[in-house]
């Protein structure tokens, strides 16, 4: 039996869904033209709005500056108090406001008026003040809120919100924006672990644990022990890697190994991995191959190695 929470809920949800369908409908023209103002800024977006309007600002600032638009909230109450410093020529003002007759926005669409900057406007309201004063006005449709009362912002943020992420994947999707353009934006957290370049985490230069092929093992193990990967390269005479030398090769080689050489006792063809692929694509062949670690081989250099990355490595920043 459903409970009158859930009866509740599901009616806020319906109530809100329908709203979006209605504003997928209502999109004309003045989308594009918004899209085209948005392209041809040489500055950046400057988005504002007041109360729940504003929280939305804020998201939809975040969500452009994350994916290639650069874009900052500006506060309408400390913009009558000097942020509207933070607006330029060049720039272009998106205000969001449900009625339109926000009193607190009133210095931020008179400033864009002044100095010539664009403002596309987010209302309800053909006729409101913002949507008048605006160079494009984007009309919210005339949903219902899904709190029954019309009073509290619901079905309207929602839409909003909404707006603004179809604006930043249009512009995202027409300057072709790729995955390692968000993984530029995004280093941290676990998104930017998994797109994270090998390159990004590898051990370079002096780090690399590395002996000619023929390097005595009392050479190599000094090497294998001071560098502290557990593994060591073995580099021919032109500098390319030959093969690699783990503990599974010591083990293999433990009768007489100081009498061997670093070629004797490795493993040839050890498998490899370009500085460019994602760090999520080492993980998997390390994990495949039950391995802890992969030589970086440049692809330019007829295969020296020019890192080494470490399963540890991987984990530090989340990913494994």
């Amino acid at each position: 039996m459903t409970s009158t929470f859930q009866t509740t809920g599901r009616r806020v949800i319906r109530t809100e869904a329908e709203a979006l369908t209605q504003l997928e409908n209502s999109l004309n023209s003045e989308f594009d033209r918004a899209i085209e103002l948005l392209l041809a800024a040489k500055g950046r977006v400057i988005i504002s709005g007041m109360g729940k309007s504003g929280h939305i600002a804020r998201k939809i600032a975040a969500t452009f500056a994350s994916t290639g638009t650069p874009a900052h909230f500006v506060h309408p109450a400390e913009a009558s108090h000097g942020d509207l410093g933070m607006m330029a020529q060049g720039d272009v003002a998106l205000v969001l406001s449900n009625s339109g007759e926000t009193p607190e926005l009133a210095d931020v669409v008179a400033y864009t008026r002044r100095f010539g900057i664009p403002l596309i406007g987010v209302a309800s309201r053909p006729d409101s003040t913002l949507l008048k004063q605006s160079d494009v006005a984007l009309v919210l449709p005339q949903a219902a809120e899904a709190c029954g009362t019309g009073i509290v912002p619901t079905s309207s943020t929602t839409m909003t919100l909404a707006l603004g992420d179809a604006l930043a994947v249009a512009l995202m999707e027409h300057r072709a924006f790729t995955p390692e353009h968000f993984r530029d934006f995004h280093p941290g957290g676990k998104l930017g672990a998994r797109l994270s370049k090998v390159r990004d985490l590898m051990h370079t230069g002096s780090a690399l644990p590395l002996v000619p092929q023929s390097a005595p093992m009392s050479d190599t193990l000094i090497e294998i022990s001071q560098k502290g990967f557990g593994v060591a390269g073995v580099c021919k005479p032109d500098g390319s890697l030959a093969g690699i030398i783990t503990d599974g090769d010591l083990r293999r080689k433990m009768d007489g190994l100081l009498s061997h050489t670093a070629d004797e006792v490795m493993t040839a063809g050890p498998t490899t991995i370009g500085p460019d692929a994602l760090a999520e694509e080492a993980v998997a062949i390390m994990n495949q191959r039950k391995i802890t670690c992969l030589f970086v081989l440049d692809p330019d250099g007829a295969g020296q190695p020019l890192g080494l990355l470490h399963i540890h490595d991987c984990l530090r920043v989340g990913l494994g």
